[in-house]
C-alpha cells in the first residue's frame, strides 16, 4: 500500500506541474454535487451528498436531556461522525480515529460559530432541554470528507422538525414545526501540493498535498477554519482563498 501511494503521489505532482489535475478539472472547480434531501425517512432531518465518488449521509435526531451546567437555558448539540469500514479499506473498525474526530469537530464548529441553531429556542424547562444530534456516516470515501459532511449536516439541518412535547412526553411521529434556524455553514477545502492550491482534493491528491486548509463560511463571515498537513500557507495565500472560499460557499448553499 505505501508503494502504491508513493506511485499515486508521484503521478500527481507530475500532473500537477503541468498545470492540470487526473481527473481534468480546473484548480478552483468541485466535483460533480449531488444533495438528496429526506435520505433517512425515520430521522427527525436528513440529507446524502454525493461529492464525486464520495458520498456522506447525516442524519438528525432529537430528544429530552439535561442542559449544561454553565448554559442552563439552551438546548445541547451533539455531533458525530462515523467512518463505516465499508467505505474504504483505510477505515478500520473501532474507537473514533482521528479523522473520524476530526470532521465532528468542523462540522460541529461551523454549525456553533454561525449559529445555524438557535440553542435557545430548544429550552424546555428548567433542568430540560432538546438535544439535537448531528451523525454523519461516511459511506464512500474517495476524498474532501469535510466539504461533504459539512454540506449534507446543512441539508439535514434544513429538513429537521422538531418533535411534539405534551405532558412530559415526546410524542413520536408528529412534529411541532421546523428546527428554528439561522444562516447555513459550508465548507471549502482546499490542498496544497508543492506551491500549487486545489478546490475539493480527491483521495489521490489528499495523498500528495502538503498541506490543506479548510475554511467554513456562512454568506457573509467565517465561521471556522481548520489546517492539516505538515506545510504552510502565507497570509497572502490564506486571503486568497478565504476570497474563493466565499464565492464556492454561495454555491453550494445554492444547493441546500
Amino acid at each position: 500500500m505505501e508503494i502504491l501511494d508513493e506511485v499515486k503521489k508521484d503521478f500527481v505532482k507530475d500532473i500537477m506541474r503541468k498545470g492540470k489535475r487526473p481527473d481534468e478539472r480546473g484548480f478552483e472547480e468541485y466535483r460533480p454535487i449531488v444533495v438528496e434531501k429526506g435520505a433517512i425517512p425515520a430521522a427527525e432531518g436528513s440529507a446524502r451528498v454525493h461529492l464525486g465518488q464520495t458520498q456522506v449521509l447525516v442524519g438528525v435526531k432529537m430528544g429530552i436531556g439535561t442542559p449544561f451546567a454553565d448554559r442552563p437555558e439552551e438546548g445541547v448539540l451533539s455531533t458525530n461522525a462515523e467512518l463505516l469500514p465499508m467505505a474504504s479499506p483505510t477505515f478500520e473498525p473501532g474507537p473514533p480515529s482521528p479523522e473520524s474526530i476530526e470532521i465532528a469537530r468542523v462540522v460541529d464548529r461551523g454549525i456553533r460559530s454561525a449559529n445555524t441553531i438557535d440553542l435557545k429556542s430548544l429550552f424546555i424547562e428548567e433542568g430540560k432541554v432538546w438535544m439535537t444530534f448531528v451523525d454523519v456516516y461516511v459511506l464512500d470515501h474517495d476524498g474532501n470528507l469535510i466539504d461533504a459532511a459539512a454540506l449534507a449536516a446543512a441539508a439535514a439541518l434544513r429538513t429537521a422538525r422538531q418533535p411534539k412535547y405534551e405532558d412530559g412526553k415526546v410524542i413520536h411521529g408528529e412534529y411541532s414545526g421546523p428546527l428554528k434556524l439561522g444562516d447555513d455553514c459550508v465548507a471549502c477545502t482546499f490542498a496544497k501540493i508543492d506551491s500549487t492550491n486545489i478546490l475539493d482534493p480527491s483521495f489521490d491528491e489528499e495523498k500528495a498535498m502538503d498541506a490543506r486548509l479548510t475554511i467554513a463560511t456562512t454568506a457573509d463571515r467565517i465561521a471556522a477554519m481548520q489546517k492539516g498537513g505538515s506545510g504552510g500557507y502565507t497570509r497572502d495565500e490564506i486571503s486568497q482563498l478565504a476570497d474563493m472560499a466565499f464565492r464556492k460557499g454561495a454555491e453550494l448553499r445554492s444547493l441546500i
